[in-house]
């Protein structure tokens, strides 16, 4: 094991013992780097790798902070083991993102709020709107898609399942803006599809949103046996 990666296991099993909780500042980086053993250059490289994956940000003339660990956060570099797979296997990424979202709608049917299912409604709306205008905006169709599932799982009470569906969620971007292109009236049978997923949540009905937003994946991912594998997969940046 390299210098640095002792730096970066201590540190977060100094996190996991309660030393360090979200928020705390970490020791000056001389007396860090003699507690934990290393150069002041082993620890710089553990604290910049720490800081990619969100467990501590560090304050140009203030210091290095244990973040508040957000767990969307931390599992954003999951969107890179998402993007690899799927440039050769985008079937496996869209079967994947059906088991999570299936059961993001069946927990969020009995705790999605007022307040989001109008949100959610005034987004389906709008889609509607726009599928009516010649030409329509098609990116935007793919926005609203995207806000919609995210309100669904963000409703779930589970933020680790809120972290993994936010990893997913756009990754599958050319898929959906294909489908939107090519495959008639696919943005009409998406936003009966996603007002079915409505009215079960709004009915507090969790097997029915479950149900509802498998059919809903389960189209998409027959959509996608007209892309080859390049076409399914996530977009390069």
């Amino acid at each position: 094991m390299s210098r640095t990666d002792e730096v970066i296991n201590s540190i977060k099993r100094m996190i996991l013992e309660g030393v360090f909780r979200p928020g705390d500042r970490l020791p000056v980086e001389k007396d860090l780097a003699e507690s934990l053993g290393v150069s002041r250059g082993s620890l710089r490289e553990g604290i910049s790798a720490l800081s990619i994956l969100g467990v501590v940000d560090t304050r140009q003339g203030d210091g290095t902070y244990i973040t508040n660990l957000d767990v969307t956060k931390l599992l954003a570099p999951m969107g890179f083991v998402v993007d690899l797979e799927g440039r050769g296997n985008a079937r496996h990424l869209h079967a994947v993102r059906r088991l999570l979202e299936c059961e993001a709608a069946r927990l969020a049917a009995t705790r999605i709020t007022d307040a989001a299912l109008a949100e959610a409604r005034a987004l389906l709306d709008e889609a509607v709107r726009i599928a009516g205008e010649v030409p329509h905006d098609h990116e935007r169709v793919i926005e609203i898609d995207i806000k919609f599932h995210r309100i669904i799982a963000a409703h779930t009470g589970n933020p680790v399942l809120v972290g993994l569906v936010e990893a997913f969620a756009g990754r599958t971007v050319r898929a959906r803006l294909w489908r939107s292109l090519h495959e008639e009236g696919a943005d009409q049978r998406t936003h009966e599809e996603h007002l079915a997923i409505w009215k079960a949540l709004a009915a507090r009905d969790p097997e029915r949103a479950r149900i509802r937003m498998a059919n809903h994946l389960i189209g998409v991912e027959e959509a996608l046996s007209g892309l080859s594998d390049d076409e399914a997969a996530p977009p390069k940046d």
